[in-house]
């Protein structure tokens, strides 16, 4: 009898373990992604990199290696799959006096793998009625959709949007539209769409080479070729420098160690080439901070020299600010 009570005693013991055990195991699959933003301190300025989205682009699209040289490229730095994956990054720059947000995404233009510029900026802790000032590199979808709502409703309320004058006058007069090859006229259609709540309230404004969009606080350069206007924008707090250089760049793997590879978005590929080159070279050489609309998020890196090629160095994370006299560890 006392060898049965110890053998159910043991056997009750090891049916709790069990359920126990299994219990513990079987907690839910949370089934998210964390908030995607990044932050950064430059200075006395605040940048959060915003990601919005991504999209996958064929291989195809870049032009000026054989597809074999691209594929090979390409594998060197992720496995292959059918489409690689480009991110939609937007900046949200704090000035202390003005929140200031370099291009918006593709908000609902593209589906379901976008539109989430607001959720990450809000789990940054800002709201887009904050935003007053948007500086866009230029006017494709992926950097202009996100200015509007489904019903083509303003996002951002209190916002004045800032773009190239040589960049509005080839998207936004309707006669570009009329003119335009039929496969691009939706192109020119959603450039249109977009910006036409703040051109009614007179929040759409434009500049001319050599001239700023917020004088004193940013620098704004023409750099034509991936669109006739396209833009990059610096800002410079206490000696150092962040660069926005939006599509000059799309692909990590190809356009650094090989900038004279286009992508079938330019609208000049050669002029594209050109602007590249002079940026990166001048970025290398300055070694300021930069970022990419389409580099894998959060885009902001430097980039480094070797020859006629040139290498992405991206920010590690870390805190948002370093710690001052930190001891080496040796």
């Amino acid at each position: 009898m006392k060898h049965s009570l110890q053998t159910t005693l043991g056997a009750l013991g090891l049916a709790l373990a069990l359920t126990s055990t299994g219990a513990s195991a079987q907690a839910p699959q949370v089934g998210t992604q964390v908030p995607g933003y990044f932050r950064l301190a430059l200075g006395d300025y605040e940048v959060t990199a915003l990601f919005d989205g991504y999209n996958d682009l064929s291989p195809k699209l870049l032009q000026g290696m054989s597809q074999s040289q691209i594929r090979a490229l390409l594998a060197r730095r992720s496995i292959e799959t059918p489409g690689v994956q480009t991110a939609f990054n937007a900046f949200l720059i704090n000035t202390g006096k003005q929140l200031i947000l370099v291009d918006t995404g593709a908000g609902q233009c593209i589906g379901a793998t976008a539109g989430q510029l607001s959720a990450n900026m809000q789990a940054a802790g800002y709201k887009p009625e904050q935003v007053d000032t948007i500086l866009l590199t230029h006017l494709h979808l992926d950097h202009v959709c996100g200015l509007v709502d489904g019903k083509q409703q303003p996002i951002f309320a209190n916002a004045t949007v800032y773009a190239a004058k040589a960049e509005a006058d080839y998207w936004l007069d309707p006669q570009a539209l009329a003119k335009a090859p039929e496969a691009a006229k939706g192109f020119f259609k959603i450039a249109q769409d977009s910006t036409a709540p703040y051109i009614a309230t007179g929040r759409f404004k434009t500049f001319a080479p050599g001239q700023s969009p917020v004088p004193g606080v940013v620098e704004a350069d023409l750099q034509a070729g991936h669109t006739p206007g396209s833009t990059t924008y610096r800002f410079t707090s206490q000696g150092q420098s962040i660069l926005f250089m939006g599509d000059l760049v799309h692909n990590l793997a190809v356009q650094f160690l090989h900038p004279e590879v286009s992508i079938g978005f330019d609208v000049n590929s050669q002029q594209a080439i050109n602007s590249r080159a002079k940026v990166f070279s001048a970025a290398a050489a300055n070694k300021t901070w930069v970022t990419a609309a389409h580099l894998p998020f959060p885009g902001i890196g430097h980039i480094t020299a070797e020859g006629k090629h040139f290498q992405w160095v991206p920010v590690e994370y870390g805190p948002y600010k370093r710690a001052a006299n930190v001891p080496l560890i040796e």
